[in-house]
């Protein structure tokens, strides 16, 4: 290769790292300039990100730098969604392939499975949007099943219901009798 041939690989990554080294991306939660926070809609973890995701964080991307450049404290924030749906049956498909039935190994080895599935999802994810030099802060990075958002999501709902804005009534659920799951 020509010395002024530029080859990001080699030069992109080594970035990064002293970048995500020197914390850039993670405020000073002391520092007394206005904030300016976005929050990553968390793609699932149902195995990589598509051009769409990418498009999607650069524009992001863009709106960070362009604050974190003007002044402000600017933070944002990575997560996953953990894509129940979607997740089950990519976890159900790579079972079959090997020729084994969700319902013969049943429900807690197939959570198992899910469990073992979602750390390697988030793992390709993540490496994907560190290639694209997402300026995310990485040490807030949050996953929609941590103990905390979880709860606070069932508090939210808990709440909401007893004030009346949501109720149960009565619907069609959309039966899959293949995998004998409802599907929204």
């Amino acid at each position: 290769m020509p010395l002024n041939e530029y080859n990001p690989s080699e030069i992109e990554g080594k970035w990064y790292k002293k970048w995500l080294e020197s914390a850039l991306f993670t405020p000073d939660p002391d520092e007394g300039k206005e904030p300016f926070v976005v929050v990553m809609p968390p793609p699932n973890v149902t195995g990589s990100l598509h051009i769409g995701h990418a498009l999607n964080m650069t524009l992001q991307d863009i709106s960070i730098r362009y604050k974190r450049m003007k002044g402000f404290k600017t933070l944002w924030l990575p997560g996953f969604d953990h894509a129940g749906i979607a997740t089950q049956w990519v976890v159900t498909k790579q079972l079959e392939e090997k020729g084994i039935n969700k319902f013969e190994l049943g429900r807690e080895k197939f959570i198992e499975k899910v469990w073992e599935w979602v750390p390697v999802a988030r793992n390709t994810i993540k490496k994907q949007i560190e290639t694209i030099g997402a300026s995310c802060d990485w040490t807030r990075q949050r996953f929609t099943l941590d103990e905390g958002f979880a709860r606070a999501v069932r508090e939210a709902f808990s709440k909401l219901y007893k004030e009346g804005l949501i109720f149960k009534a009565p619907y069609i659920v959309n039966w899959d009798p293949k995998d004998r799951t409802a599907i929204s």
